[in-house]
């Protein structure tokens, strides 16, 4: 079997395929400061617009079941593996996205700890918060692309942002208020 022929346990996918969709994720592993939601948006370009592995429609949804499930904010990734290429994408996507960025989560940490009153230290730490926000806001507004034609979904979205940046409400009453409004088609 040649390198780049369809693997039959890869949903199609090559070798070659799986190689490139594990080391992307694992270069996003690298980039994910504000954890890996914040690299969404890139995730968006690589697996919907550049290889058309998933649809639109499919990657927004992806997000959304695993958001809305307990647990930690990655979960997205293994269902965006999965959905790519079944058992075997799960697992490439997966530890792409964890191996990296543990190891040097892992060594920094060991490092910092005993470094933590050093103006390079606390400036690191200061600098980073612009980052983190900035990737957090182009993976709203790459999650928001499917929405954007509906004027209730947007007047939802911003009743949301103005709530949450003026109160202290639990945003779990905001994500029930949309689940609601999706449910009665108001979005």
């Amino acid at each position: 079997m040649s390198w780049s022929a369809a693997l039959p346990w890869a949903h199609g996918l090559s070798a070659a395929d799986m190689a490139a969709l594990f080391g992307h994720f694992l270069l996003l592993s690298l980039l994910s400061i504000g954890g890996a939601i914040a690299t969404a948006p890139d995730m968006h370009r690589f697996l919907v617009q550049e290889h058309r592995w998933i649809g639109d429609a499919q990657f927004t949804s992806s997000i959304a079941l695993a958001q809305a499930a307990p647990g930690p904010n990655l979960l997205f990734v293994p269902v965006l593996g999965w959905n790519v290429a079944g058992a075997w994408g799960l697992a490439a996507a997966m530890v792409g996205i964890l191996l990296p960025s543990s190891l040097l989560t892992y060594t920094a940490a060991r490092w910092g700890r005993t470094r933590r009153e050093s103006l390079a230290v606390r400036a690191f730490t200061h600098g980073m918060a612009p980052l983190t926000m900035g990737m957090l806001l182009s993976t709203g507004w790459v999650l928001s692309q499917p929405f954007r034609h509906s004027l209730g979904a947007t007047l939802l979205v911003l009743a949301t942002v103005a709530v949450m940046a003026r109160t202290r409400l639990n945003p779990l009453w905001l994500i029930g208020a949309g689940a609601v409004a999706g449910a009665f088609g108001w979005t």
